[in-house]
């Protein structure tokens, strides 16, 4: 008796826990059905995605290409002789200028021989006074005043080389530049081979750098080109000033050379820079990101947002990169491109607008 008056009193709690359970599951999903962001046509849920309201903007068509900055001139410096090095005249790292005198090897034996035909010009020209006094005289033939006038200048060139060979133990500066690491002391012996030093021209810089055949015609002489280096925000600017002839045949590209003025040498040679050339300038064009677009059976779409739903359209592409593409038909301002999900769009679905983003992008479309 006592196990079924138990059950009595169970059964009954039982169907009420029940009961409540079912009519709290019904409030719930009528809520759910009544709830515009969790119903559609399909009873599923909306997709939720990102939109790009389009708008006009200036478009740039660049070139990007990697180049070097190198040197307006660098040489080797070296003698045009050999002997013991008696004199260094520069420090490592200073700028010299043009005509300085940098080292010098011994000369004695060649200032001894330059003394020493210095001493027979005087005596050398006296006998061409003489014989030049006689022959009016007719006291002496017209042979024998060409001979001492031969004589002297055979003397005067002697001295020329000589001086010559002495400017040859003397190393001077071509040009005005920073001289860099000095590789010779003074008491070691030189050789024309000898290096003694570098002398490089900072100022102006050259860069140099490579198109493909396509853009050949879009390099000439006067173009103006920005750059970049690694670790500096700055941007500077330079002109093409030089090309090559011919396309290279077996790279199927074309070598060109600007310059940049580099007065406060704040750029040394030797970097890699990035080149910006700018090849036309599109006003009022329309871009939007890549991933945006929708080929479908060789037609490119993209979805639009309308009415809480998503409506392709058929769209033309012009300039892309991997990041954006211009669209030259299909969008008009205002539209507001779905730029999210497209994979899982398609025609009347209904969507949630999360966010409305503005186009990652400087408004430069460019070709590597």
């Amino acid at each position: 008796m006592k196990k079924i008056k138990k059950w009595i009193i169970i059964i009954p709690v039982c169907v009420i826990a029940c009961w409540g359970m079912y009519e709290l599951f019904s409030k719930n999903t009528d809520e759910k059905s009544n709830n515009p962001r969790q119903r559609t046509a399909g009873g599923g849920k909306p997709l939720n995605i990102n939109g790009l309201i389009v708008k006009e903007q200036s478009l740039s068509d660049d070139l990007y290409i990697n180049g070097r900055l190198i040197p307006d001139e660098e040489v080797n410096l070296s003698f045009e002789t050999s002997g013991k090095i008696v004199k260094v005249n520069f420090i490592e790292g200073s700028a010299v200028t043009k005509g300085q005198l940098l080292a010098k090897v011994n000369d004695e034996p060649l200032q001894a021989q330059l003394k020493k035909l210095e001493a027979q010009v005087q005596l050398a020209e006296d006998r061409v006074s003489r014989q030049s006094t006689l022959l009016e005289k007719d006291a002496v033939s017209k042979e024998a005043l060409e001979q001492v006038k031969t004589e002297l200048a055979t003397l005067n060139a002697d001295i020329d080389l000589v001086k010559a060979n002495i400017r040859q133990t003397e190393l001077r500066a071509p040009f005005d530049g920073i001289i860099g690491l000095r590789l010779i002391s003074e008491g070691s012996y030189a050789s024309p081979s000898t290096i003694v030093a570098k002398l490089t021209k900072l100022s102006p810089l050259k860069i140099d750098f490579s198109v493909n055949e396509r853009y050949a015609q879009d390099v000439k002489q006067g173009t103006r080109l920005n750059f970049t280096v690694d670790g500096d925000s700055e941007i500077y600017s330079a002109s093409i000033y030089a090309t090559e002839s011919q396309v290279d045949a077996e790279t199927f590209s074309l070598k060109a050379r600007a310059i940049y003025p580099n007065l406060r040498r704040e750029l040394s040679p030797g970097r890699f820079v990035r080149i910006q050339l700018k090849q036309k300038e599109i006003r009022n064009a329309i871009i939007i990101p890549t991933e945006s677009i929708v080929p479908e059976m060789g037609v490119d779409k993209v979805f639009l947002y309308k009415s809480g739903k998503s409506q392709p359209v058929e769209v033309q592409k012009g300039l892309r990169t991997d990041a954006n593409v211009q669209i030259l038909s299909g969008l008009s301002i205002g539209d507001t491109v779905i730029i999210s999900g497209t994979l899982q769009l398609r025609t009347g679905l209904p969507v949630v607008l999360d966010n409305i983003d503005s186009l990652r992008t400087d408004a430069r479309l460019g070709k590597l």
